[in-house]
């Protein structure tokens, strides 16, 4: 595939953001080739907050396109109207959508035309978590019994989303599964690193392990997958800032924070209590996936930031550089 001559990205969130940071400095992008465009609601184009238009004259007096349309309550048409305009579409925001959002985008870039799409598949690798197999004490692992209900209202969109792109042939896709974000591991809500309270904790086993990236990484891998694609196109690539146990997470917080620490560990029992007492809540729901040990982790050696020569920011060095920022987070 040529360069693209237009790229849109869906959401401007703090992984938009960072897409669109390193799309913008990436040494191919010339901005009289390519066009960058940002999907935003029309009531934030209009809005009269001067922050919000603030923020959208920085990307105006950047090039950047500022397209209107909601992919959440856009009609189908529409969104396909807007699709047909770029080469490529970038969907950076997802998370928490209502049910059949991620699946009618997905349709609306295959109808648009889109000659490559990356999906909101950025995090667990999915079909692994779905292909696994049952325990002995019965479907504790499988795509209905990891989470029961709840995991399939979780990743039956995203697997619906996957089996849509590979029986189509006009869009040429690539999931990239990067684990955790690693902002996401230190919200008191996610349990593992409660910084106000000073308590770590180990979701399913403390040697379970997780990999964790930056989203300003996951930027500099989009980035580099879409000037330089090789042979992605069509398949699920892996990235990774990290990889470690909840053990190593603790570790790590405890020597850069120091003082006294308390260690809990919620196991599989506890995490599935949560989960039947809970189960419309949709952190529950990520912290029993999390807690599995499945499909949420990998080795950086087969990731395509190493085999590319890409350095992302590990764990340690992340904690050391936000340090204050990650502690007045939680005030």
């Amino acid at each position: 595939m040529t360069a693209p001559t237009s790229i849109l990205i869906i959401g401007a969130g703090e992984l938009g953001t960072a897409i669109l940071s390193s799309l913008t400095s990436y040494p191919n992008y010339d901005p009289s080739q390519t066009t960058l465009a940002v999907l935003r609601r029309a009531s934030t184009l209009a809005s009269p907050d001067p922050n919000t238009q603030s923020e959208l004259g920085r990307l105006s007096s950047q090039g950047i396109v500022l397209e209107g349309g909601d992919f959440i309550s856009s009609p189908l048409d529409d969104l396909i109207s807007i699709f047909k305009k770029y080469d490529v579409v970038i969907q950076a925001a997802g998370y928490g959508t209502p049910k059949g959002t991620l699946l009618r985008v997905a349709e609306a870039v295959v109808k648009a035309g889109v000659k490559r799409f990356f999906p909101w598949q950025f995090g667990i690798d999915y079909q692994a978590v779905a292909d696994a197999g049952e325990d002995d004490r019965g479907g504790l692992q499988g795509s209905r019994g990891l989470l029961g209900s709840g995991h399939e209202e979780l990743f039956g969109e995203m697997l619906a989303v996957r089996k849509l792109l590979r029986e189509q042939d006009g869009t040429e896709w690539t999931v990239v599964s990067t684990g955790l974000f690693m902002s996401f591991l230190f919200l008191k809500g996610f349990g593992a690193v409660d910084l106000k309270e000073r308590v770590l904790r180990g979701l399913g086993d403390w040697e379970n392990k997780v990999t964790v990236t930056d989203v300003h990484g996951i930027g500099k891998v989009v980035a580099e997958l879409m000037f330089n694609p090789g042979d992605t196109g069509g398949k699920v690539v892996y990235v990774a800032g990290d990889t470690v146990s909840y053990w190593e997470v603790a570790n790590v917080i405890e020597a850069v924070y120091g003082g006294e620490w308390k260690r809990e560990k919620w196991d599989r029992k506890f995490l599935r209590r949560k989960l039947e007492e809970q189960p419309e809540d949709l952190m529950v729901k990520y912290q029993n996936a999390f807690g599995t040990g499945i499909g949420v982790s990998w080795d950086k050696e087969r990731t395509v930031n190493h085999q590319r020569g890409i350095r992302l920011t590990g764990l340690r060095e992340y904690v050391e550089e936000s340090r204050e920022r990650l502690l007045q987070s939680t005030q």
